[in-house]
């Protein structure tokens, strides 16, 4: 336990440095200061929030060796889990359209994604999260746990306390199915849907250097939506029947822990402007500290 504790730590620690290094830069660097990167900046402090959930507590249990939560712990680890699980993914559906309209109206750009409208989408990003994830608790507070259960997991998530209750879960089931058919099919229409414009637009442009610019601005966003997307696959829709726990406790991980370390590695690698403004504020801070 104390080697997977150890490298839990370095995961998470690398996390909160990585993305609020990101959100720094995007709220300091007026370089920064355009609906890309303030979406960037919205992802980053999202991956923050939502580590910051799970990676505590399975600490904890591994340095106490403890394996033990009570079910309001449980319920409020839940809670927050799938607000910002639900606000990423409308998030990203947010980012897709601003891909959308850089690549295909560029010209409006400036025009469609004002302020007003980027503070917009990115309060009904964590609004909706919120919303969706208060149901789903509010409608969970209605079953009964009885006695002490196992959770095949590292935290407490929306299948596996559907298993463990001794009530009829029949109304959860139905939002559950509900809700994934309107908020999760919506979120995977509203991310997904734009890139066919985006990539029909980016064969139209005839200078392969123009295709390659174009399409460069994509891939970090397509590398995160495949990832997470992935991740929740895995989570939600594969049955966890006896053989799948391992398989589905693997993904969980990757999802809460590996996710939100891979975001800012995948912006801030293939990204010129972030790393130039992290040499400025390198050297801004030099210059004060000479």
């Amino acid at each position: 336990m104390s080697g997977l504790f150890v490298l839990f730590l370095l995961i998470y620690l690398m996390t909160l440095i990585m993305n609020l290094l990101i959100f720094f830069l995007v709220l300091t660097d007026y370089h920064l200061h355009n609906p890309m990167y303030f979406f960037l900046g919205n992802l980053a402090f999202l991956d923050v929030s939502y580590s910051s959930v799970t990676a505590p507590r399975m600490l904890f249990d591994l340095l106490t060796k403890s394996q033990s939560i009570s079910i309001p712990a449980c319920l409020a680890q839940l809670f927050f889990y799938l607000s910002f699980t639900c606000s990423e993914l409308s998030l990203l559906s947010a980012m897709s359209y601003d891909r959308y309209i850089a690549i295909c109206h560029p010209l409006h750009y400036k025009q469609i994604m004002s302020w007003t409208v980027c503070a917009q989408m990115a309060s009904m990003a964590w609004v909706s999260g919120c919303a969706i994830s208060s149901v789903h608790t509010l409608l969970l507070l209605r079953l009964s746990f009885c006695g002490p259960t196992s959770i095949q997991n590292f935290f407490c998530n929306l299948p596996h306390l559907i298993q463990i209750t001794c009530s009829d879960p029949f109304i959860n089931m139905v939002v559950i199915f509900l809700a994934g058919a309107s908020f999760g099919l919506g979120a995977f229409l509203l991310t997904f849907l734009p890139y066919v414009r985006i990539f029909s637009t980016i064969l139209r442009i005839q200078s392969n250097n123009g295709k390659l610019k174009a399409f460069s601005t994509c891939t970090s966003h397509l590398t995160v939506v495949f990832i997470f997307y992935g991740c929740l696959i895995f989570i939600y829709l594969v049955p966890t029947s006896s053989n799948m726990f391992n398989i589905n406790k693997l993904f969980s991980v990757i999802s809460a822990l590996i996710n939100p370390l891979l975001n800012p590695l995948i912006y801030s690698l293939r990204n010129k402007d972030l790393m130039e403004a992290l040499m400025r504020s390198y050297y801004h801070l030099k210059l004060i500290h000479a």
